[in-house]
């Protein structure tokens, strides 16, 4: 059965469609010597390299699907490499035996909470692509309390620099002193946009934790720093949220 290169690579857990993608536009892919192109179709007798290096295409049958969850620090970046030399997600995680950890979903530097990781491409381009309106939750720590037209504005609404955006809920959850917590929840994931939210209203954000992402919840007892991976029905519940079997 012919299907498109990219995603059979991004099932194998070699990349993301994005990634492969790239790597066909900058000439590093090969299909039987000849350069790959966008949109090429093979099947899995096809001899595919990828920089020089030769890739061995397994059989569906030998795919087993995992799904990682992190907690991740402030600090640290979602890269696989970084020329400062800063710490990244990337380097706590297990080993992979041909194949690599794909990043569902990223946070900024600054942002701390749950990162989800998986070896199968195809369910990370499912679970980015907002079409399927995956809900991503946050705790956000506020300083000052805001007022309800503001909450109302930013569940009806309003215009970033990259389109219009919202909340679709918004709960308070308490506070001490001068800091008051709120959970939000979204179903896209654009740069900095819980912060940028926010910010257009002029309310500063002091802490940014991410709870939640489509039926996957921070544990409590994850540490920061710390992975750990989902039993077979949690997988099972994320890739039903896509229509993967």
């Amino acid at each position: 059965m012919n299907e498109k290169i990219q995603k059979v690579l991004a099932h194998l857990g070699i990349g993301s469609r994005r990634e492969i993608e790239r790597w066909i536009h900058e000439g590093r892919v090969r299909i039987n010597q000849q350069l790959a192109k966008r949109g090429d179709r093979i099947d899995r007798t096809a001899k595919i390299w990828i920089d020089d290096k030769p890739l061995a295409l397994k059989p569906t049958t030998d795919f087993k699907r995992r799904v990682l969850i992190y907690h991740k620090p402030e600090g640290e970046i979602c890269a696989r490499s970084d020329p400062e030399n800063r710490p990244t997600v990337f380097e706590h995680l297990p080993s992979l035996y041909a194949q690599r950890w794909i990043l569902i979903g990223r946070l900024d530097i600054n942002t701390l909470g749950l990162l989800i990781f998986t070896n199968d491409g195809e369910l990370a381009h499912r679970l980015s692509h907002p079409s399927y309106e995956i809900e991503r939750e946050y705790a956000v720590r506020l300083l000052g309390k805001v007022d309800d037209t503001t909450l109302q504005r930013l569940k009806q609404g309003v215009k970033l620099e990259d389109g219009r955006a919202a909340f679709t809920q918004i709960e308070e959850r308490g506070g001490t002193g001068a800091n008051n917590w709120y959970h939000v929840v979204l179903k896209e994931g654009r740069h900095r946009e819980v912060r940028r939210l926010w910010e257009s209203q002029g309310v500063k954000v002091s802490r940014l934790i991410r709870v939640r992402f489509g039926s996957v919840t921070l544990p409590d007892d994850l540490r920061r720093g710390q992975y750990r991976e989902l039993k077979a029905e949690a997988i099972q519940k994320l890739a039903h949220l896509v229509d993967l079997k």
